[in-house]
């Protein structure tokens, strides 16, 4: 089977589809101005948009990674996350503190999704 990719550029493609899994690149905040709870649902909102050009949804979720720039901001991220997360299919999930490569970045989100059936 041929891998798929969406939005390809010069360094890497937001999405690449391989026998029915969708494997999105991390996910960062346009607006850096805003707080934890912005980015959060900024970012949760970017893949809300490419899973749905994918064939997919957040409750198709295989696996998350989160990356904070500073884990004071673990609780912030929660509280969004938890109110985007499908009920009853909440994904395998690791959390850490990165040092992100934009400084003003606070959150970038990575996830593994499966294509709707």
């Amino acid at each position: 089977m041929a891998v798929i990719r969406h939005h390809v550029g010069a360094r890497l493609s937001e999405i690449a589809i391989h026998n029915g899994t969708v494997y999105l690149a991390g996910q960062i905040a346009d607006d850096t101005e805003q707080d934890i709870e912005g980015q959060t649902r900024e970012v949760l909102g970017h893949i809300d948009r490419l899973l749905g050009e994918a064939d997919s949804d957040k409750s198709q979720l295989l696996s998350v990674q989160i990356y904070l720039a500073d884990m004071v901001d673990f609780g912030g991220m929660n509280t969004v996350w938890d109110t985007w997360v499908a009920a009853g299919a909440t994904p395998p999930r690791a959390t850490v503190e990165a040092k992100l490569a934009n400084p003003k970045c606070l959150v970038e989100i990575v996830v593994v999704a499966a294509q709707r059936s």
